[in-house]
């Protein structure tokens, strides 16, 4: 079977070197496979995207030279297809509604009670300490959220795992307690909505960042609930920057567009990536 990788960017900002090193190594896993590329915007947060960072994304990669394949896709485009898979796990008494703000569950980590660990975090931060779980009558009309109850999906689920650079992967989704699937302000997380669209995409092998290593565990826990293949994975190291900083668009991280305009070569520069060699400046952060 012929490869389908993804490149699925946030419309947030504008692209640095380490979604160029992510974006070129998942085209051209695929080309050198014979098989696709594709692209697309994960753009349901409604606070933070904007369009004419679609505009610079698709600007980018044509100056890097990375071409894919099929038509863009758009998450905005496809929330009824998260909307049926919640009520797919609603159904099965597997979320719970959710009306803490970051600053009840602050306060609740910071004043630990039997059976929370102060300080403990997953791939959302720290772990939610089950507040609202088990509520006898919750109010839907209030701002809430949809969480998964993770301790009855995972024993629903059973053992799981997935092969990481064909390595097999044992998945503890239950380290990272009770995820947020659907948010006050998003139709979707970023959880659910990957997880539904890698499969509907049929994505067979996901290139990506090794800070989403964790989530992988959330990923493959949701792709069992929901009877959806699971991809092979192949998280690649961060890089970055001259203080050790990975590169992220909160760190400010120099972009793409800016690189272009003092002149570098983006021929040259795709080059030495594929040789493994970076600009000056910047380092891969091997663990």
């Amino acid at each position: 079977m012929q490869p389908v990788t993804r490149f699925a960017p946030s419309p947030t900002g504008r692209l640095h070197l380490g979604h160029a090193y992510s974006a070129l190594l998942a085209h051209d896993f695929a080309r050198e496979r014979d098989g696709s590329f594709l692209l697309r915007i994960e753009d349901i947060d409604p606070g933070r995207s904007r369009p004419e960072f679609v505009d610079g994304i698709l600007e980018d990669l044509l100056w890097l030279g990375l071409e894919w394949d099929d038509a863009l896709l758009y998450q905005s485009e496809r929330l009824p297809l998260y909307a049926e898979a919640l009520e797919r796990l609603k159904a099965r008494g597997l979320l719970y509604p959710c009306f803490c703000t970051r600053a009840d569950i602050a306060a609740s980590i910071a004043a630990p009670h039997p059976g929370s660990e102060s300080g403990a975090g997953g791939p959302d931060g720290h772990l939610y300490p089950g507040t609202c779980r088990g509520l006898a009558a919750a109010d839907l009309s209030r701002p809430h959220a949809w969480r998964l109850d993770m301790a009855k999906a995972a024993a629903l689920a059973g053992p799981l795992g997935w092969t990481d650079h064909g390595v097999e992967i044992q998945a503890e989704p239950r380290a990272f307690g009770d995820v947020v699937l659907a948010r006050k302000d998003a139709p979707a997380s970023y959880h659910l909505a990957v997880t539904v669209d890698d499969a509907a995409q049929g994505v067979t092998d996901i290139v990506r960042g090794r800070d989403l290593f964790a989530a992988t565990h959330v990923h493959r826990l949701l792709q069992a609930l929901l009877d959806l293949p699971t991809p092979d994975y192949h998280h690649h190291p961060l890089l970055t920057d001259t203080q050790g900083n990975r590169l992220a668009k909160r760190h400010q991280a120099r972009t793409l567009a800016s690189l272009r305009e003092a002149g570098m070569d983006p021929e040259a520069l795709v080059a030495a990536l594929r040789l493994g060699e970076l600009p000056a400046g910047y380092s891969r952060a091997e663990a």
